[in-house]
């Protein structure tokens, strides 16, 4: 713990006063060189602080001095304002534009994330769920910590790091486009379940099944499993004296039946 404290410090002094020696960074903490040295060298290794040689004359004797910069992973652990320049970058798209003014925005800041996923979700198989595990990935590497998972009835993509959460939960237009790209992705329509912009602890996204059409009998040539919640057919009704029809015997001149079949066959043939 007091490590980390040690090392907030020696990057915080790093982005106010910009490269330093370890000899100065040792004075302004009051610790030897040598212990700074020690949580220099750990931030290096992460990635947050980079050495090096300073440019100009050598100071006095020996090497020039070494100077360690602050990277850009080193400054993004820094409270920023990204949030806050989003934010009032959309309302005034919306004060000017409306909410499809938003839309299009969103749509064009997933544009680039969509085409990137693309390329991996294209060799998944043509499952919707299968792709659904393939883009968890891709998610994955983007940031979004997603992972995707069978259900009865389909399967759920969940993301666990949303982004842009805090400009989502006034603008829910980046959750709907978001939500178009995962539908394009997995090739079916989706439903969302719950965002982390609106509180829930994770992004939910369900991905429907293969459910069997109904506008053919099991069995029955025709007959297919078809991927998709909504706008499937629903069950075949039998036209009013089909069902008596099929309990009829054969007659002669079936194959030209008669338009109006006299009384007594209607009758001989209900139940």
């Amino acid at each position: 713990m007091e490590d980390g404290r040690t090392r907030h410090r020696v990057t915080a002094l790093l982005l106010e006063h910009g490269p330093q020696t370890a000899s100065e960074l040792a004075g302004r903490l009051g610790v030897s060189p040598t212990a700074v040295r020690r949580h220099l060298d750990a931030l290096v290794a992460t990635g947050r602080v980079e050495e090096r040689h300073a440019t100009g004359a050598p100071r006095g004797r020996g090497r020039p001095a070494r100077l360690f910069h602050l990277t850009d992973a080193g400054r993004s652990a820094f409270p920023h304002a990204y949030d806050d320049l989003a934010l009032t970058a959309l309302r005034y798209v919306a004060a000017h534009g409306g909410p499809d003014a938003v839309r299009t925005v969103a749509e064009q800041q997933l544009s680039g994330l969509e085409q990137r996923c693309s390329a991996a979700v294209e060799r998944a198989d043509d499952a919707p769920v299968d792709r659904a595990q393939v883009l968890a990935a891709a998610l994955t590497a983007e940031g979004y910590a997603a992972s995707a998972s069978a259900i009865s009835g389909g399967g759920q993509l969940c993301q666990h790091h949303c982004p842009v959460a805090h400009v989502a939960a006034e603008f829910p237009q980046l959750c709907e486009a978001e939500t178009a790209v995962i539908g394009r992705l997995v090739g079916t329509h989706v439903q969302r379940l719950a965002t982390i912009a609106h509180g829930d602890g994770v992004c939910t996204t369900h991905i429907p099944g293969p459910v069997r059409r109904t506008d053919a009998p099991p069995g029955v040539a025709g007959g297919r499993a078809h991927i998709g919640a909504g706008n499937r057919p629903g069950p075949a009704r039998p036209v009013p004296g089909e069902r008596s029809a099929r309990r009829s015997p054969p007659r002669t001149g079936a194959d030209h039946p008669s338009s109006n079949p006299p009384a007594n066959d209607r009758e001989r043939t209900s139940v």
